[in-house]
């Protein structure tokens, strides 16, 4: 009998791959069991905030996967990434502020709290549907992928490549920064959306929804990764590498490379997209400052960290920068943007292939190294 697809992706990942997947695994289970079934008064108990803050950490994990499929694999780097990110964010952010019906401030069951304020008289066309589960769900996937694949296609076929590209990827996310701020967008301004209160008739303040969403950014991440190996590993995963790797030649051989890229593009948006739809009810606000250039850039950092076109690395590298910056931002508040420079700076200059690089290589110096002979016992040395 055959083993199964999946069995075999995971036997052809290497060592740190594995790990990384096992250990995400067992955290899922450990920190669920500690939460839920552990009472607060044992040390072994996982706080509830200990939940949402390592339910971030996957959502950035899944931003990281998509970022790392495309520029890793593809070459393309985008700034962007924060746009797609923000925008399936707002599409669970629309839903959740519908759920909450009646009981806002205002007591108005069809318009939020902040159009009431602002005088609003009815919702707007793009709201409609938006008090649907379903809804949200087809929105966090169309409108990142519909918003690359205009990008996408307008780029590639006039053949915009290199810092060309990330310079019109960061205009596009400033714009829509810019646009999001504008009380008349009808996306709640400066403040966004915030005040959630249920998702499906489940209160978000309840352990076992904070817990489950925990585990469902998990999964996100477990079956993404396999989606993404799987792809990677297929004749199309081929194909984006020599895309990369020889963009002029594969389009000499008559590949058409315009696609290829779209593709990709239109894909790591979508994962973006669903990472900020996990990502809002755990956090419990979305707001224009997702969108800021700065996130962007950090997503690159996390990847460039943890090792580019490894998959396994941008696992890492997200949850290691966002690890530090809790600490950080805790303990140095005003050093952290220091930090984040310098680390870009160290990782560009002395870890080009991240920390999985720096693993690999400190490995292969150990398997180089001769075994050393024991010492001869005493009575052999007397005897010779």
């Amino acid at each position: 009998m055959k083993q199964s697809a999946v069995m075999s992706l995971f036997q052809r990942e290497p060592l740190i791959g594995k790990a990384t997947l096992a250990l995400v695994v067992l955290m899922m289970i450990l920190v669920a069991v500690g939460n839920l079934l552990i009472p607060e008064s044992n040390p072994l108990h996982v706080s509830t905030f200990t939940v949402t803050l390592l339910g971030k950490y996957l959502c950035y994990a899944l931003l990281a996967l998509s970022i790392d499929l495309c520029w890793g694999y593809l070459g393309i780097l985008s700034l962007g990434h924060g746009a797609f990110f923000a925008l399936g964010g707002y599409a669970m952010g629309m839903y959740l502020t519908r759920e909450i019906g009646s009981r806002g401030a205002y007591g108005n069951a069809n318009l939020p709290d902040f159009m009431v304020f602002l005088g609003w008289k009815e919702l707007p066309w793009f709201w409609a549907g938006s008090e649907h589960f379903i809804w949200a769900l087809i929105m966090m996937l169309f409108v990142p992928g519909l918003l690359a694949f205009v990008l996408g296609w307008l780029c590639f076929r006039s053949r915009v490549t290199g810092v060309y590209l990330s310079i019109i990827t960061q205009a596009m996310t400033y714009a829509l920064m810019l646009a999001f701020f504008r009380n008349e967008m009808g996306f709640g301004g400066n403040n966004g959306l915030t005040d959630f209160k249920d998702l499906l008739g489940f209160s978000l303040s309840a352990d076992t929804t904070r817990v489950t969403l925990f585990v469902l950014s998990g999964l996100a991440v477990l079956l993404t990764y396999v989606l993404l190996r799987s792809v990677l590993y297929s004749r199309l995963g081929k194909l984006i590498i020599a895309v990369r790797d020889a963009e002029m030649r594969t389009r000499f051989v008559g590949f058409r490379v315009e696609r290829v890229k779209l593709l990709v593009f239109v894909l790591s948006a979508m994962i973006a997209g669903v990472a900020g739809a996990l990502y809002v009810p755990q956090v419990g606000i979305i707001n224009p400052s997702e969108f800021s250039t700065v996130s962007s850039i950090e997503i690159i950092i996390w990847v460039a960290l943890g090792g580019r076109a490894t998959l396994y690395g941008a696992i890492i590298g997200a949850f290691v920068v966002n690890y530090a910056k809790t600490w950080l931002t805790a303990v140095f508040p005003d050093a952290w943007l220091f930090f984040l420079g310098a680390l870009f700076v160290l990782v560009t200059i002395f870890l080009k292939k991240g920390l999985v690089g720096l693993i690999n290589q400190l490995t292969q110096q150990r398997r180089k190294q001769p075994p050393t002979k024991p010492d001869a016992p005493a009575n052999e040395e007397a005897t010779a």
